[in-house]
C-alpha cells in the first residue's frame, strides 16, 4: 500500500472533534471545510492565559541527504507513540512552501503510516496562509515604487531599495529582473525571493498578536532616502494594512494526523534562509493544550535547531526540554561516501565512516544543555551490523538510542521512542533556556561563534560588501540583533559538496542582510540563494488530478 493510498483510506474525523480532544468548541474553530480550521483569535488569546503544562519536544536531524532522514515522519510518528502510551501529546509543524512541493521535495505532511491530513489539501492551498504573506510582501513593494515615482512622504532613492519582490514558486528567472520599464517610470534592477524567504514570513511566526505583528512590520527597513537616512514601512504609514492582509494568516490551523490526534501546521519558514519553525503562537498554544508538543526544526540541527535555540526560544519565550535527533542508516552511508544509487546494498564501513556526522550534531546538541535522542528511522533493508555502529556511538556518548518504525507502523512503531522521550522530560527539571551567544555580542563574535562551534569552521571571512553591511549595521545600532545565517542544508560547512564532517574550512559570508522587522541579521554565505530553481525532472510531473478530482503523486 502506498502513502496515497494509506491517506485516502484513513477515517478522517471531524475537524469539530480533534478541537474538543483538546478543549476547544465548535464555536473556537473558523473553519475550512470539514477537516481543517484555524483557531480563532478569541480562543488563542483564552488559550494563551493559561499557563504552559506541557513538555516541549525539538525534533532536528543529522545533515540532510537526497536518501531524506524523515523529520516531519517522526515528528508525527513521535506524535503518535506518545498517545500510544497514553500520553497527550500534539504535534506543531511548519506549512508546506508550493515551490519545494513542485520542486525536489514534493510533499511535506509526513508519509506512511505517520501523517496529517487531509495531506492534498495541507501541501496544496491549505488556509491561504502563504499566499496571505506574499501579498502582504507585494503591497510593501508597491508602496515603495509608489513612493518613488510620486515623491511622497519619505522616499526611499532607486538607487538604494532594499525591498524585493516574493512568490510562494521555485522560479530562478526571476532572481534578477529589471523593474520600472515604460514612458515616465524610473526603470531599476530588482528580484524576487520565495515566499518562505520574506521577512514577512518571519515576522508571522515570530508575532503573538495584532498589536505585535503590526509593530514589527512598522520597523521593516526599505531602504534608503538620497541623504542615506534609513526607510521603514512605518515611515510610508501601511503597517495597517500590511496588517490587515494577515489577519486570518497568523491563526493557527488546526489539522489531524492519520491516528487522529491534533496538529497545529503554521508559518512556513526555510532553515536555510530564515529560521526555520513553525509560528511561536502555535507553540505556545500546544504547550498548553497538551502534556506533551512536538516541534521540528528545518534541516540538520546546524540550521532550524541552532536558530531556535538561539532565535525562536528567545522570542517565543520557551525552551526545548529534550532534542530528538533524528538519523538514517542510508543518509550515514551518503556521508561515508556511498553513492545513492547502491543505498540498499549492505555496507556497515560506510557508516562506521559516515557517523562522524551524527557525532558532531550530537556535540551541538550537548553546547545547549539540553539531553538528546537518537532516533534511527528503520528502512527495511536496514542490516544489524549498521544499527549497531549507531547504537554503540549513542552508548559510548551516553545518549538514548530508539529504533523507530513509524513510517511503516505509525504510533506503534515510534512506542520505545516515545517511552524514551517521555522518561528523559519527565525525569528530570527542565533544562534552563540558553543560547549559544550573547546578543550584545558584536555581529563577528556571533556569526564566528556559530561558524566555528556549531559549523566547525576554521574561520570566518567576509567580501567586501559583507563588510560594507557590518559597517551599516553598526551606524543603524543593528548590531545587538541576533544572527540568522543561510547556508546550504547540504553540508556542516557553507560548500554542499563537503559530507561528512568537513574540517579546515572557511565560511564566506558574502552579504547581511538587515531584517529589523523580525529582529535578526541574516549573514548570506556561500552560493545561497534565497530564490530556488526547480530541477532538470521536478515533482510537478509527477503530480495530477483525474476526473474525480483526485490528486496523486504529491510524495
Amino acid at each position: 500500500m502506498n502513502d496515497v493510498q494509506i491517506a485516502q483510506e484513513a477515517s478522517l474525523q471531524h475537524i469539530d472533534m480533534i478541537g474538543a480532544g483538546i478543549g476547544l468548541g465548535e464555536q473556537d474553530l473558523i473553519h475550512f471545510g470539514p477537516y481543517k480550521a484555524k483557531i480563532s483569535y478569541e480562543a488563542v488569546q483564552r488559550i494563551l492565559s493559561q499557563p504552559k503544562r506541557a513538555k516541549l519536544v525539538l525534533v532536528s536531524a543529522i545533515t540532510p541527504t537526497a536518501a531524506g532522514e524523515g523529520k516531519t515522519t517522526t515528528s508525527i510518528g513521535l506524535t503518535q507513540g506518545l498517545s500510544k502510551i497514553g500520553k497527550k501529546s500534539i504535534v506543531a509543524l511548519r506549512e508546506p512552501s508550493l515551490g519545494p512541493v513542485f520542486g525536489v521535495k514534493g510533499g511535506a505532511t509526513g508519509g506512511g503510516y505517520s501523517q496529517v491530513l487531509p495531506m492534498e489539501d495541507i501541501n496544496l492551498h491549505f488556509t491561504g496562509d502563504l499566499h496571505a504573506v506574499t501579498a502582504a510582501h507585494n503591497l510593501i513593494a508597491a508602496a515603495v515604487d509608489n513612493s518613488i515615482h510620486f515623491l511622497t512622504k519619505k522616499t526611499v532613492s532607486v538607487r538604494n531599495v532594499l525591498w524585493k519582490r516574493v512568490m510562494d514558486m521555485n522560479d530562478r528567472s526571476l532572481r534578477d529582473i529589471v523593474i520600472g520599464l515604460g514612458p515616465k517610470n524610473l526603470p531599476r534592477e530588482s528580484g524576487f525571493d520565495i515566499t518562505a524567504a520574506s521577512e514577512v514570513m518571519a515576522i508571522l511566526c515570530l508575532s503573538m498578536n495584532y498589536h505585535d505583528l503590526k509593530e514589527k512590520i512598522a520597523n521593516i527597513l526599505l531602504g534608503f532616502t538620497e541623504d542615506k537616512d534609513p526607510v521603514t514601512v512605518g515611515d510610508l504609514g501601511i503597517q495597517g494594512a500590511v496588517a490587515a492582509l494577515l489577519k486570518e494568516a497568523l491563526l493557527p490551523n488546526l489539522v489531524q494526523t492519520l491516528e487522529g490526534g491534533p496538529a497545529l501546521i503554521h508559518g512556513g519558514p526555510f532553515a536555510n534562509i530564515a529560521q526555520g519553525a513553525n509560528s511561536v503562537l502555535a507553540t505556545n498554544l500546544g504547550l498548553r493544550l497538551a502534556d506533551f508538543c512536538i516541534t521540528e526544526a528545518g534541516f540538520g540541527f546546524d540550521l532550524g535547531a541552532e536558530k531556535f535555540f538561539d532565535i525562536v526560544s528567545p522570542y517565543g519565550g520557551f525552551f526545548p526540554d529534550c532534542v530528538v535527533l533524528v538519523a538514517t542508516v542510508r543518509a550515514l552511508k551518503l556521508h561515508g561516501g556511498v553513492s545513492k544509487k547502491v543505498l540498499n546494498v549492505p555496507n556497515a564501513q560506510a557508516v562506521a565512516r559516515g557517523i562522524e556526522n551524527l557525532e558532531k550534531h550530537l556535540e551541538n546538541i550537548s553546547r545547549f544543555g539540553v539531553k538528546a535522542v537518537v532516533a534511527l528511522n528503520r528502512f527495511p533493508g536496514d542490516t544489524d551490523d549498521e544499527i549497531r555502529i549507531v547504537s554503540a556511538l549513542c552508548e559510548k556518548r551516553g545518549v538514548e538510542f530508539a529504533l523507530s518504525s513509524h513510517w511503516q507502523d505509525g504510533g506503534e512503531g515510534a512506542k520505545d521512542l516515545a517511552e524514551k522521550v517521555a522518561a528523559l522530560c519527565n525525569g528530570s527539571s527542565s533544562p534552563a533556556p540558553k543560547t549559544l551567544y550573547d546578543w550584545k555580542a558584536s555581529p563577528e563574535e556571533k556569526i564566528s561563534t556559530v561558524a566555528r562551534q556549531i559549523y566547525g569552521a576554521e574561520a570566518v571571512d567576509y567580501t567586501g560588501e559583507a563588510r560594507a553591511d557590518l559597517k551599516l549595521i553598526k551606524s543603524l545600532g543593528y548590531e545587538g540583533l541576533p544572527v540568522c545565517i543561510a547556508k546550504t542544508q547540504s553540508s556542516l560547512s557553507d560548500n554542499p559538496k563537503l559530507l561528512g564532517r568537513p574540517k579546515d574550512f572557511l565560511v564566506t559570508v558574502r552579504r547581511i542582510i538587515i531584517s529589523a522587522g523580525a529582529g535578526f541579521l541574516v549573514p548570506l554565505t556561500g552560493d545561497i540563494m534565497r530564490m530556488p530553481g526547480l530541477p532538470r525532472v521536478p515533482a510537478a510531473e509527477q503530480i495530477d488530478i483525474d476526473d474525480s478530482g483526485n490528486i496523486t503523486g504529491l510524495f
